[in-house]
């Protein structure tokens, strides 16, 4: 099966909302943000989809969480707050969004993860009853946390209500030149797709979502910055140094941003591409 480009899309089709689920300031708006003062603080975002489908709400990624806000210090942990500089807010969680919205907490029934990041994954528990899509080298590495790293980047608080998994696995069909993507299957299919973008992670994923004007990828971390994608790539200092400390695997990462260079180059007017931090392509969306 391929997912062509051009498909027509219903006039039914799916509502798409762009969250920020976590404003994060880290120090120095020049090192991360690329412009501002260097003593200023910088601003990073946790870009979050909230999609209305014939199956529920499906929230890609969650940002951070209530339970966080609640004992950040134990839950994240000292370094994180302290380098990252989450806000903590929380009217910015998911599921106060949701509900300001007009949607109930049972009404997400899907949560797609692109990986298993604290400030990905921390509004998991405030979902309790919706089901928890991943890959599984990204499912394994966090379950397992065998390594040090492994341990330091994966909060196991994040999924101690024990979620309901989907996990998946790697190899499916095409979709814009991208191999081995996966739908999840009843009645959001094949509006919602995974895309593997292993590097940042091992497991780490792009979501595809459908909507009425064409396609949208959430790249996730496979890029922090949005010239990383540009036809003559670059990077704040800052952003450029903590991707290199996190990144797993540096050769899947750096293909993996060729490719998504390439998508943006040849498909630019039937997919819109923006990763999870970058505050500049939130507002571009929400607006």
């Amino acid at each position: 099966m391929f997912w062509p480009p051009e498909a027509a899309v219903s006039s039914d089709a799916m509502r798409v909302h762009h969250l920020n689920c976590g404003t994060m300031c880290p120090f120095s708006a020049r090192f991360i943000n690329g412009e501002g003062s260097f003593l200023a603080p910088a601003r990073m975002v946790c870009h979050c989809l909230l999609v209305e489908s014939e199956d529920g709400l499906v929230l890609v990624d969650t940002g951070i969480g209530l339970v966080d806000i609640a004992a950040p210090r134990r839950v994240l942990g000292p370094v994180f707050v302290g380098v990252v500089r989450p806000r903590l807010d929380p009217n910015e969680t998911a599921v106060r969004q949701v509900e300001r919205l007009g949607f109930r907490i049972d009404d997400v029934r899907h949560v797609v993860m692109t990986h298993l990041d604290p400030d990905h994954s921390g509004g998991l528990p405030d979902f309790p009853g919706a089901r928890v899509h991943v890959l599984d080298g990204e499912h394994e590495a966090a379950m397992r946390r065998s390594t040090m790293t492994e341990r330091s980047r994966y909060v196991t608080a994040h999924w101690a209500h024990q979620p309901d998994w989907a996990v998946h696995s790697v190899g499916g069909e095409r979709w814009m030149g991208f191999e081995s993507v996966h739908a999840l299957g009843g009645d959001v299919e094949p509006e919602v797709l995974l895309v593997p973008l292993v590097g940042h992670t091992s497991g780490h994923c792009g979501v595809a979502v459908r909507t009425g004007d064409g396609w949208l990828l959430h790249c996730g971390d496979a890029y922090f910055f949005r010239d990383e994608i540009a036809p003559e790539p670059r990077c704040p200092p800052g952003l450029k140094a903590f991707q290199q400390m996190t990144v797993t695997d540096r050769a899947s990462r750096r293909h993996n941003q060729e490719r998504l260079r390439e998508l943006k180059r040849t498909k630019a007017a039937e997919v819109q591409l923006f990763c999870s931090h970058d505050g500049v392509e939130l507002d571009r969306l929400q607006g």
